[in-house]
This record gives structure tokens, C-alpha cells and sequence, in this order.
């Protein structure tokens, strides 16, 4: 049996997780990652998006969780204000195996690709978690016009209810770490609950 196959790519510690097949509006202004992206843009590459453990995003160093999803950048343009704006999508989910720090501060990172869940259609009993979201979506704005929608597939459901749902950012990691799409609709579903019983009592 073949090893796993690994490769280097740059990475991006954010105080946000970015789910496959999401939207990430991003402001660049450190020249670490202006010149990441741009390099992204020359090769048609993606970066890597991990969550922050502790640190800061700008400046310095971070600790990151293990577990991010790649980046590819879909729309930049610069920005009134002189900073670089980019529009990415989340792509296939990674594990860091180990990690190391350029010259210039940009963090690159020894990644194995975490294979995607089987193609899962919606239990009947979260249904209704992806008629809300048919139902939401449209209302986000332009962020989510072009993203190709699925509401049959369970994966697809419940990544763009984790990623839209008012959570703590380590219980949106939980989530994306899941491999099991219906788990992570099984573990969304109370929250959404919670939502519609507090609406009732309002």
C-alpha cells in the first residue's frame, strides 16, 4: 500500500474556519500574504486556511489547528481604502503534519488531503434543516450567488449551515473535523431548535 501523498503549501491562520465549498471574503494588507497571493494567482494554486489556537492573525506567529481546508481565490480586486481585497472558496479539507516559517513570516505547512465524505443524501429527519437553508441563503447577498447549490446532499447542507450559524469558532472546527456529514446535521439540529424556541418566546 502506497503512503499518503503530501505536499507544501502556504497557509493562512484566520480566527474563522473555512468549510469545502464556502465563500471567504478576505481584506490583505500584510506583504506576506500579498505576495502569497499573487503567487496564488500566477500559479492557479490554493492556499491553506487553519484556525487559530492562540495568537494573532496579524503579525508574529500562531498556533493553528491540524485540521484546515484549502483556499482558492475566485475574485480580487484592490480596495478603496489601498488594501488588497480577495473573494476565495474552500476546497478540499487537509491535516497539518508539520509546519515551518519562512523568511518573509509566511507560515508553509506539510499537508496530507483527508479524503471527502461519500456523496450522502439528507436523512428525511434533517429536512427541515435544508429547507431552511433553501430558504436563507438567497437572503446573504452576493457572497453566496455564485456558489453552486445542493440541498439533497447532507454535506453540502451542513457545511453551509456551520459556517453561517452564530457558533464559537472551536465548535465550528468540531464541525469541519467531522467526517460524517449526517453527525454533523445530527449535532447542528439543536442549535437550530434553540434558535426556533427562543423565536417563540419573543
Amino acid at each position: 500500500m502506497s503512503p499518503p501523498v503530501t505536499e507544501e503549501i502556504p497557509l493562512f491562520p484566520l480566527n474563522t474556519v473555512l468549510f469545502p465549498g464556502g465563500p471567504l471574503p478576505l481584506r490583505i494588507f500584510e506583504t506576506r500574504y500579498v505576495d502569497m497571493v499573487r503567487d496564488c494567482l500566477r500559479r492557479d494554486s490554493a492556499f491553506g486556511v487553519v484556525l487559530i489556537r492562540e495568537g494573532m492573525e496579524a503579525g508574529g506567529t500562531a498556533n493553528v489547528m491540524h485540521v484546515g481546508t484549502r483556499a482558492r481565490i475566485v475574485d480580487f480586486n484592490p480596495m478603496p481604502d489601498g488594501l488588497l481585497g480577495i473573494i476565495c472558496r474552500g476546497e478540499q479539507r487537509f491535516r497539518v503534519l508539520e509546519r515551518r516559517r519562512q523568511a518573509d513570516g509566511l507560515n508553509i505547512g506539510r499537508v496530507q488531503s483527508l479524503a471527502p465524505p461519500t456523496a450522502t443524501a439528507v436523512p428525511e429527519t434533517y429536512r427541515h434543516l435544508a429547507e431552511l437553508l433553501r430558504r436563507v441563503l438567497p437572503e446573504l447577498g452576493s457572497l453566496y450567488a455564485a456558489i453552486k447549490n445542493d440541498y439533497d446532499d447532507a454535506d453540502w447542507v451542513s457545511c453551509r449551515l456551520a459556517e453561517i450559524l452564530p457558533l464559537e469558532q472551536r465548535e465550528k472546527q468540531r464541525l469541519l473535523e467531522l467526517e460524517d456529514p449526517v453527525e454533523r446535521l445530527a449535532m447542528l439540529d439543536p442549535h437550530i431548535q434553540a434558535a426556533d424556541d427562543e423565536d417563540d418566546e419573543a
